[in-house]
């Protein structure tokens, strides 16, 4: 009924990821082809909304915010929105019956970034949840596709990754964080005083987070797991570059994987997988 306008939506979402992430992206290119709207439409909605609370200063952000989150409550019910983001976002929901909780677990986590600089341990977990693991959970609910025992048995270890990627971003946005929005996100940390001690102890979370992800990984469908292990090998790159250099660096400057190993970590990746892929159906 809504062809075009489908099609239309979920080139805007298509275009929003490719834009905002090239490591997303590239990942979600080695996906099985029927997953690469609904993915593409969970990152652009989340990407969304992150740009109101990050980057749309001069506004009321508040009010965007309760706006975006009534609009996108409101497509859901509906099964229609003019706002082709939200239209592919409910179009995710509705197909794939992506819990309620989940999605309001993230607004709560955006809702805390208008207000909150500084967060102690429950803060900080419950930051993480709604603002990452709740995105690998979608994410799983898409590539179960209706398999709940499955979902049920990969829920922690997707939990696990969406909280690698976003523990991995904070150390290296550390500066940009604090110098642009004043935030710290890890619990107890100064950032005038950061030091390799603390620096260690929150790449061994990281290192336990990826470790446990890992083993969702390689339990994930063949049309999925090409993709999600892409994803995870490069922010695992990313991890081991920012591991490389002191806490004094991590303050001064972004950390970043150049486009030439991102395409290398690609190639390796997409041929370990159809080899792997040639074994597992012969």
């Amino acid at each position: 009924m809504f062809s075009i306008f489908e099609q239309t939506s979920s080139k805007c979402s298509k275009f929003i990821t490719n834009a905002y992430s090239t490591s997303f992206s590239l990942g979600i290119k080695t996906l099985s082809k029927k997953f690469h709207d609904p993915i593409c439409g969970i990152y652009a909605f989340v990407r969304y909304a992150d740009e109101i609370v990050d980057t749309f200063h001069g506004f009321d952000k508040k009010t965007l915010l309760e706006r975006f989150k009534k609009d996108t409550y409101v497509a859901i019910d509906e099964k229609i929105s003019l706002n082709p983001v939200l239209y592919s976002f409910q179009k995710v929901v509705n197909d794939y019956k992506i819990p309620n909780d989940l999605i309001e677990a993230f607004f709560r986590s955006m809702e805390m970034d208008l207000y909150k600089n500084a967060y102690g341990q429950d803060g900080y977990e419950e930051y993480i949840y709604g603002s990452a693991e709740v995105v690998g959970l979608m994410c799983l609910k898409v590539f179960a596709e209706g398999d709940e025992k499955l979902y049920e048995e990969l829920k922690h270890t997707a939990r696990a990754l969406g909280a690698a990627f976003q523990k991995v971003n904070f150390l290296r946005d550390m500066k940009s964080d604090f110098d642009e929005r004043g935030r710290v996100y890890f619990p107890g940390i100064d950032f005038e005083n950061f030091k390799e001690a603390a620096k260690k102890q929150i790449e061994d979370e990281i290192a336990a987070d990826f470790a446990l992800a890992k083993e969702g990984i390689d339990r994930l469908p063949l049309s999925a797991r090409g993709g999600v292990e892409l994803a995870y090998l490069y922010y695992l790159k990313l991890f081991a570059k920012i591991k490389a250099q002191p806490a004094s660096k991590i303050k001064e400057a972004r950390i970043r994987v150049p486009d030439y190993q991102k395409l290398g970590i690609l190639a390796w990746s997409t041929i370990q997988n159809r080899f792997n892929y040639k074994l597992l159906t012969t």
